[in-house]
């Protein structure tokens, strides 16, 4: 940056993407010493990503992370400008002209690929798409064939676990959520009476967290069931268990499970463990059962890069006729961005995007331009590790500062003069607020916290764009 715009201006930085990962680079760059102003983009007219988007309605406790949000983009220093896409909206060479540095932080929520036979049978679903549904998504269907009297649910990490809980659940449940109409009506119509978890290694190996886990057996409804014969470790389980609190926490839940008697509760939420997905059964292109075969541990515990288990060439087949694969989600490509396929990621050295693998110096990277979140290291940990991924790509961008090209339009009306001639109906902080309380006031009658708006119109109605 030259010296005339480090002098006589703050650094102007735009952040793509307004979920936790992004609001946290915002507030890493606040708390640091440059002189900073920051706008954020966001693709949905609402921000906070995939905690309104990808967290359970019956989770309140992870939504309560938007307090401490809020307080990031009260900050007088940082802007939202929502309902604008990337890559069709507004593209990187436009970012480039209003902005020094751009950080993207757009997540991931796609389905990871199961390659199984059956994968694209009617009935078999992915996950996320199916959490976009009960969370109220606009951009999905606002109907959920929910006609299937036994699911399975593959895979037993905590989006497993959510789709689990919700399909076991009883519409009347979950009213006092936050759940728009059409989403009651469609889980108060759900004709699941039995839900089957899958995971082909053991417990010691599950990714769920201990509080995800207990909180299945908490539904007066649900009656959560283990089997004797899943409860096995190995050597390298219980040295996981010793080193882990987390993962004794989930072993031991488990097996008090599995020594108690099944009560009487009406919905039956079945967890299995050394089953490995091997086809998903189907009749007249309908899925109609899923093949498993039993797996037995290999004495790796949890080491990672290994397997854990190995096949037994016993096989299983289940009644079901529905299947949901949670077995990770998947960051979408990004327009002028190099990105790594296989691992979903832009890649990235410490969140400096990479352009030229074979390049030294700053000639690898390219230009003022980083990623932080699942778009930098992947799908995994918890909402809170993402701040750790900020620090490192915040420090990494004001390390670089003092070679910026400076941006050709910094001022702060140049991007909002640029999207008005576009005729893009972007939204604000402040009408954030009005969204906000727009929703409240539907739930407030029913002695609800909130009734998610889903409709991006109506979204957008009750933001008034553009308006400050």
């Amino acid at each position: 940056m030259t010296e005339q715009s480090a002098a006589d201006r703050p650094l102007r930085i735009a952040i793509v993407g307004a979920g936790p990962a992004g609001i946290y680079a915002a507030d890493a760059l606040m708390k640091s010493d440059a002189e900073v102003s920051i706008d954020l983009f966001e693709r949905m007219p609402a921000p906070f990503g995939l905690i309104r988007y990808g967290v359970a309605p019956d989770h309140p406790r992870i939504k309560g992370i938007i307090t401490a949000l809020h307080k990031v983009l009260d900050k007088p220093q940082v802007r939202l400008l929502g309902n604008i896409d990337y890559g069709t909206d507004i593209t990187l060479d436009d970012l480039r002209t209003f902005y020094d540095a751009v950080i993207f932080s757009t997540g991931a929520n796609a389905d990871r690929a199961l390659g199984i036979p059956g994968i694209g049978l009617d009935g078999s679903y992915g996950a996320a798409d199916f959490v976009s549904w009960y969370d109220g998504h606009p951009d999905v269907p606002r109907t959920w064939p929910l006609d299937a009297e036994k699911v399975a649910v593959l895979g037993v990490g905590n989006v497993a676990l959510d789709v689990a809980r919700v399909l076991a659940k009883t519409g009347d449940e979950l009213l006092p959520t936050e759940i728009p109409p059409n989403v009651y009506a469609g889980l108060k119509a759900n004709k699941a009476l039995e839900v089957h978890v899958f995971g082909r290694r053991g417990p010691a190996q599950a990714k769920f967290t201990p509080l995800e886990l207990r909180e299945l057996d908490h539904s007066p409804t649900i009656e959560v069931i283990v089997d004797p014969e899943d409860i096995d470790y190995d050597e390298g389980s219980e040295a996981a268990r010793r080193h882990s609190k987390q993962v004794d926490m989930i072993a031991n839940t488990l097996e008090q499970w599995a020594i108690r008697d099944v009560g009487n509760r009406p919905h039956k939420l079945f967890l299995h463990f050394f089953e490995s997905p091997a086809e998903i059964l189907g009749e007249d292109g309908r899925v109609v059962g899923l093949r498993t075969e039993r797996t037995q541990l290999d004495g790796t515990g949890n080491v990672k890069g290994t397997g854990n288990v190995k096949g037994t060439g016993t096989f299983k087949e289940w009644d079901v006729q529905a299947v949901y694969r949670a077995v990770g989600y998947l960051s979408q490509n990004l327009t002028n961005l190099p990105f790594d396929d296989q691992a979903g990621t832009v890649p990235n050295e410490a969140g400096r995007v990479i352009g030229d693998e074979n390049a030294d110096g700053a000639d690898r990277y390219v230009p003022a331009t980083y990623v932080t979140g699942w778009i930098k290291r992947g799908p995994v940990g918890l909402i809170g590790h993402t701040k750790g991924d900020a620090n490192e790509t915040v420090a990494c961008l004001l390390d670089d500062s003092a070679n910026f090209t400076p941006a050709e339009r910094p001022e702060l009306d140049a991007v909002t003069e640029f999207l008005e001639s576009k005729g893009i109906p972007f939204t604000t902080w402040q009408g954030w607020y009005r969204l906000d309380a727009h929703e409240r006031s539907l739930g407030e009658p029913e002695g609800r916290e909130r009734v998610k708006v889903v409709e991006r119109e109506d979204m957008l109605r009750a933001s008034e764009p553009h308006k400050v």
